[in-house]
C-alpha cells in the first residue's frame, strides 16, 4: 500500500483514503479512523467487564476455557478461539499457536528463534511464542499480506 504524509501549518487535520478495492487492510484503517473498536465481555472475580480489543495483549485457551490478557487483568471469556478469530478477523489479531491469538498492535519486539519460531515480547514485558506452524504466515502478515493469501 502506498501512502503520503504531509504536515500542514494551518487548517484542520484531514485523512483521505483512495482505494481500488475495499480490502481487509483498508477496512481496518477506516474502522480505526471512525473509532470503531470491537468489544468483548469478560469475567473476573465474578465481575463482568467490557474489554476493548485494543486493550487485549493476547487470548489463550487453557483446559477448554478461554482467557483474554490485558496489561492489568486476566478475564475469562465465553468464546472458543475459533469464534474469537471470527470476531476479531478484521483487526490486527493473529493466531500464533494452536491455543493462542496475539494482538499484533501490542507487540513491542520480535526475535527469530531456531526451528522457525518467533519470540514476541509484548508491551507489558510478557513473552509469547509464535509457533513454527504459524510463523511463515505471521511474517507474510507483517509484510502486508493476509493470512490465507
Amino acid at each position: 500500500m502506498k501512502y503520503t504524509i504531509n504536515q500542514i501549518t494551518e487548517g484542520e487535520d484531514e485523512v483521505i483514503i483512495n482505494y481500488l478495492d475495499m480490502t481487509p487492510e483498508v477496512e481496518r484503517i477506516v474502522k480505526f479512523l471512525k473509532g470503531e473498536q470491537t468489544k468483548l465481555i469478560g469475567l473476573s472475580d465474578k465481575t463482568i467487564t467490557v474489554i476493548d480489543s485494543k486493550d487485549i495483549l493476547y487470548i489463550e485457551s487453557v483446559d477448554g476455557k478461554t482467557f483474554a490478557y490485558t496489561d492489568k487483568d486476566v478475564l475469562k471469556i465465553d468464546y472458543t478461539l475459533n469464534q474469537i478469530e471470527g470476531i476479531l478477523s478484521d483487526i490486527n489479531f493473529f493466531r500464533c499457536s494452536k491455543s493462542m491469538i496475539i494482538n499484533i498492535d501490542r507487540i513491542a519486539s520480535l526475535k527469530s528463534l531456531p526451528s522457525n519460531r518467533i519470540d514476541a515480547k509484548m508491551q507489558n514485558g510478557e513473552r509469547v511464542m509464535i509457533s513454527r506452524t504459524y510463523a511463515s504466515d505471521f511474517r507474510k502478515r507483517l509484510k502486508g499480506g493476509r493470512d490465507n493469501e
